[in-house]
């Protein structure tokens, strides 16, 4: 128990060297615009219907939930207000992330890792160029950028979703439906959601970047890379997101 307590600090603070390494590579020439463009397509423009479908998905159920909650005390009019608030706060940010990570994560984990035991990492050492800064600081800076965009996209049909289901379905006004979402819903509610995303991206690529960078023991070991990435990334960003809610929830109202 106490090698395996060892080796895992151990693990955690090559994980923190990493992490200013990269922090190091974002000040460094060249700037890797088109790479970071690439990474921004793979993982933001081909996650979008991925998104779409999931926020859709989460508004309908939330707001299926809350109506069959609400109607007993005649106040099912505020389901769109209490599907706003929980998708800007915590559904949003946390079940994009998931499904990033499900989809993009592993694939980060995957890729870098054979690259690490076909002996190419190896190679562009040999050649001195920077893997951090070639392979991991684009994917990170990428994930920066789209993983509150696509959280946002999430937040939006997801309202719509349940103004799908709420409206024709119950017969609830619609007038009153959207005054009650809008004068409930405080723009900070919107923003905390958008700084968990950032928060939550940057976690997902570095955790599992660090794990490819990891990788050993051939074939077999991309795959328990992949797979120790995903894991060990979906674990931190439902940590991260009690330690940001407990910082957070005090400002929203301020």
């Amino acid at each position: 128990m106490l090698d395996h307590l060892s080796q895992s600090l151990e693990t955690l603070g090559r994980y923190f060297v990493f992490l200013g390494e990269i922090t190091r590579s974002f000040f460094k020439r060249p700037s890797r615009v088109n790479q970071i463009l690439a990474e921004i397509e793979h993982l933001g423009v081909n996650s979008v219907a991925i998104i779409f479908l999931s926020g859709a998905a989460m508004g309908m159920i939330f707001a299926l939930q809350m109506v069959t909650f609400l109607q007993p005390f005649s106040v099912e009019i505020g389901v769109g207000a209490a599907v706003a608030i929980a998708l800007a706060r915590e559904l949003g940010p946390v079940i994009t992330t998931l499904m990033l990570i499900a989809k993009n994560g592993s694939a980060m984990a995957a890729e870098i890792g054979t690259m690490k035991v076909t002996e190419q990492i190896d190679a562009m050492e040999s050649m001195s160029i920077n893997v951090v800064h070639y392979l991991v600081m684009p994917k990170v800076a990428a994930s920066f950028l789209v993983f509150p965009v696509l959280t946002l996209l999430a937040d939006v049909v997801g309202v719509l979703g349940s103004f799908v289901i709420a409206v024709p379905l119950f017969n609830i006004d619609s007038a009153g439906y959207l005054d009650y979402m809008f004068d409930f819903t405080n723009p900070r509610d919107i923003a905390f959601g958008l700084v968990k995303a950032t928060v939550m991206g940057v976690m997902t690529a570095t955790i599992c970047c660090f794990n490819g960078l990891e990788t050993t023991q051939g074939a077999r070991g991309v795959g328990d890379s992949a797979t120790r990435a995903v894991v060990i990334s979906s674990v931190s960003i439902l940590v991260a997101d009690y330690l940001l809610t407990t910082l957070m929830l005090p400002l929203i109202y301020i």
